[in-house]
């Protein structure tokens, strides 16, 4: 078993009290020679019998309190384990060859707090790095930019509380990164945003840290992948409704951060108290926060319109299905067709597109539906609602005739009959007047006396006046009238009197 070479030198020289008197240069000497022989300086080159067992491409040094990497190593080394040692720093020179075939390295449980940035250099062709359960404290930029083929990156279980936003920039291929149970207060979203994040990123663990704050907004938008492996539970997180909101779409989804660790979801209530208490427990008593209901998508006519299939897995091969169970398919002359990216257009939208979307996502090992409710405005999405649904039209066209009628009915101009007789006495008489009914409305015995008496006949042509039209007051021609008719006309009447008829065609019979 290897052991620590701290304080080699002064252990040697106890044992070797008499070398104290010799010059420098043959001290010097005899310490380098001393030092191969120590059980502790075995740990600086590789022994596959005692300190380390090789079984083909695999090294593991694991457990045998080495506080340097053993030199030496097979340039076929493919699996490299120095985890459970004491190794506290590692630096550039840690391995002086390239190790082009090493793809996995664990170096967790050793203490370490210092990386060098040039510590990678001669590993670049590493996949897996196991880095967790160290004493880091914060990750400096560009520390793991050689590393473009990693996949798999460990770092919880330290005390980072730095990370610069550089830190992972030229990792093209991380796919997962572990970096739970640290003290950081930051939530990366660099990591996972459009346009900065890392393209093959589907896991990222920030939980058990001392997160206060997220950035809900920018959350949302994520795609469905990326969410599915976001975890962020087990930290002070303050409680408000929008967080209810988040967590309970991603459960409705089922996605995997949401349904595993639901119970591990808690915030603290606002108060003096800060009282724990359950994310999902929010919509009760709590902060009576709203039940989260799946929003429909909305379109207007005419539009083009895109749904996308937000599958939890990358690289699904996707179907679609219209309402009324009709499989979309290409060269078709259906107004929908589906994108590279699964994703499905409709051009333009009709009133028929109303209806319930189904997209079948498959792959070797997982199959996913998702469903999506659209809903069709009946005007165009810059018509401001000048395009009415038929029902509104029906009514307000009923509306209009209402009130057209009421007009026709009371704001029409008042007919003669009905008018008052302006400048008129009671008793005169107007030769516009016309009544259906002959009948006497008032028992007068003058009156009857007087319809009683003869019928003569008026020449038309001796009552007209301008423009040929009669004239009805007689002005002009009274003189030449006939003098019973004359006095006839200018006789004084009741104007209650019904039974006259007052005629202007030429022979008709008037009553005298």
């Amino acid at each position: 078993m290897l052991q620590p070479s701290t304080g080699t030198g002064d252990s040697l020289l106890e044992t070797l009290p008499h070398w104290s008197k010799r010059p420098r240069w043959a001290l010097s000497l005899a310490l380098c020679v001393a030092l191969l022989w120590l059980p502790g300086a075995a740990g600086s080159t590789l022994n596959c019998h005692k300190t380390c067992i090789c079984a083909s491409n695999i090294v593991s040094c694991s457990k045998m309190n080495l506080t340097i990497v053993p030199t030496g190593l097979p340039l076929y080394t493919a699996v490299l384990d120095l985890s459970y040692n004491e190794i506290t720093r590692l630096r550039s020179e840690w391995t002086p060859v390239k190790l082009l075939k090493l793809h996995n390295l664990l170096l967790s449980h050793n203490g370490l707090h210092f990386l060098s940035s040039e510590a990678f250099i001669y590993v670049k062709h590493l996949r897996y790095l196991d880095l967790s359960s160290n004493n880091l404290r914060q990750l400096d930029e560009f520390i793991f930019e050689p590393l473009v083929n990693l996949e798999v990156l460990l770092l919880y279980n330290n005390h980072i509380s730095q990370i610069d936003r550089a830190a992972f920039i030229g990792m093209l291929n991380l796919q997962k990164l572990y970096l739970s149970q640290n003290q950081i207060s930051r939530f990366p979203m660099e990591l996972v945003k459009e346009k900065s994040r890392l393209e093959k990123l589907t896991l990222l663990d920030v939980s058990s840290n001392r997160i206060k704050t997220l950035p809900i907004d920018e959350l949302k938008v994520l795609p469905a992948w990326i969410k599915n492996g976001l975890y962020f539970h087990n930290n002070p997180l303050l409680c408000h409704c929008d967080l209810y909101t988040l967590l309970a779409h991603w459960y409705i989804r089922k996605l995997n951060s949401a349904v595993d660790f639901k119970d591990d979801y808690t915030c603290l209530l606002p108060g003096p108290q800060k009282t724990q208490v359950r994310v999902f427990e929010l919509s009760g008593d709590y902060m009576n926060c709203s039940t989260f209901v799946e929003a429909d998508e909305e379109a207007f006519l005419e539009q083009t319109l895109t749904l996308g299939c937000d599958t939890k897995h990358r690289g699904m091969s996707k179907t679609w299905m219209m309402p009324g169970n009709v499989m979309v398919t290409p060269g078709s002359n259906q107004t929908a067709k589906v994108l590279r990216d699964g994703s499905l257009q409709i051009s333009p939208v009709r009133s028929e597109d109303a209806g319930t979307y189904t997209c079948i996502a498959m792959s070797e090992v997982f199959n996913e539906t998702i469903y999506i409710v659209l809903k069709v405005h009946n005007f165009t999405m810059h018509g401001n609602g000048e395009t009415l649904n038929t029902a509104y039209t029906t009514l307000v066209g009923c509306l209009a005739s209402v009130v057209l009628v009421l007009m026709y009915l009371y704001l029409t101009p008042c007919r003669c009959f009905c008018c008052p007789s302006k400048g008129k006495g009671r008793g005169e008489d107007s030769i516009h007047s016309s009544m259906l009914s002959v009948t006497p409305t008032h028992e007068d015995p003058t009156l009857k006396a007087e319809l009683n008496r003869h019928v003569a006949f008026i020449d038309s042509k001796d009552l007209q006046g301008q423009n040929g039209k009669l004239n009805p007051n007689g002005d002009e021609d009274d003189e030449e009238m006939d003098a019973e008719t004359g006095s006839l006309m200018k006789g004084k009447r009741k104007k209650s009197v019904a039974e006259s008829i007052s005629s202007v065609f030429s022979d008709t019979p008037m009553v005298v």
